[in-house]
């Protein structure tokens, strides 16, 4: 039964009351059964907002990587318009630098393809226009220094959701946004998952959406448009974030792929695809990501004690996060607006895995 579960509920509020998050959103499913779902503290305090709803839309951020764009490609690849272990030399029409015209489209995914974790290419598109930033980032992306080897370590990077970004735009024909949706959103009736811009959205109300930083950058708070500055600055949305969505949507999306894992359902995509994608595959000794995913990290994971090895997931830097077990079908997902007002609030890395513990603890995985 929803909300039957009193020490997630008394979990939750206290998160609010230490200061982990102005306010939050979990939910809780196994098998199928969304067993918890309950809304806790303020969509923002400065200014003060009213309370969070279980629809408040949030900022997604790095869950546009294994909501995004990582479906896109297991589309493409579904499809068999991809192969994960083409190189980008025969990815993109335009000439690749020798350094990186073998990296593959596995290598993109599971980041290991060698480049470094973040760049501010927001400071220097800056003063280009709107409609040409996508194309010079682009040429930069190619023409950027590798941090190593590619294939020689795992190095968690955006740059390389960037470049996926541009070979689903390549390979599908459209830009990611329309491309997600027409294969995705759209068959899943989502009203409230969409890839956002650089301002709010036209027809909804500010009142929605959950407030992230006031920006130091952009001199407010920042509240129903994309959250990270790169992003942002092309336009609302890459590869990497600009994914907007409700506790409940990222749930059918994330049980859509549950399902098609273990072969419940085929119609959206092969469930080999999927188990292919899911598969833990980063190298070096640290490495544990799969394809567009995470898998629990053997000490100190954000999925807590009890998430099996046979688990994927993600996080946001603005405060969310996704979690599956696949062998004992729990789904966890807890979406917050921790960075309000500020980013340097980070107490949401001790808070999470408790809040993971607890989940599993009450459903008696624990």
């Amino acid at each position: 039964m929803i909300n039957s579960h009193t020490g997630i509920s008394a979990l939750l509020r206290q998160g609010v009351r230490d200061g982990v998050y102005p306010g939050a959103v979990l939910l809780a499913a196994r098998a199928g059964e969304i067993i918890f779902l309950e809304a806790a503290g303020r969509r923002s305090l400065v200014p003060p907002a009213g309370p969070v709803r279980m629809d408040t839309i949030f900022d997604l951020a790095s869950l546009t990587k294994p909501l995004a764009a990582t479906p896109a490609l297991m589309k493409l690849v579904d499809m068999g318009r991809l192969g994960l272990d083409r190189p980008l030399g025969e990815l993109l029409d335009v000439p690749v630098p020798e350094e990186k015209r073998e990296i593959t489209l596995r290598r993109l995914l599971n980041h290991s393809a060698g480049f470094t974790d973040w760049h501010p290419f927001y400071r220097e598109l800056e003063h280009v226009p709107l409609p040409e930033r996508k194309a010079v980032l682009r040429r930069r992306l190619l023409d950027f220094p590798l941090d190593y080897r590619p294939g020689e370590r795992c190095v968690y990077s955006d740059l390389g959701f960037m470049l996926l970004e541009w070979i689903i735009e390549a390979c599908a024909g459209m830009p990611l946004d329309r491309f997600i949706e027409k294969e995705f959103y759209g068959p899943l009736l989502l009203k409230d998952t969409f890839l956002g811009k650089d301002h709010l959205p036209e027809g909804m109300a500010p009142e929605r959406f959950a407030a992230t930083e006031k920006c130091p950058w952009r001199g407010e708070t920042v509240l129903g448009y994309t959250h990270d500055e790169n992003a942002w600055s092309f336009g609302g949305y890459s590869g990497h974030a600009g994914l907007f969505g409700t506790a409940g949507e990222v749930y059918a999306l994330a049980e859509l792929l549950r399902t098609h894992y273990h072969g419940e359902r085929t119609d959206h995509l092969r469930p080999e695809t999927v188990r292919a994608f899911f598969t833990r595959e980063g190298p070096g000794r640290n490495g544990h990501r799969a394809l567009g995913w995470d898998t629990p990290a053997r000490e100190g994971s954000s999925a807590g004690r009890y998430f099996s090895g046979n688990s994927v997931g993600h996080l946001g830097f603005t405060g969310c996060s996704l979690w599956m077990d696949l062998d004992k079908n729990v789904i966890v997902i807890f979406l917050t607006n921790r960075i309000h007002p500020t980013r340097e609030n980070e107490k949401i890395r001790a808070f999470r895995p408790v809040v993971h513990d607890r989940v599993m603890t009450e459903l008696g995985f624990g």
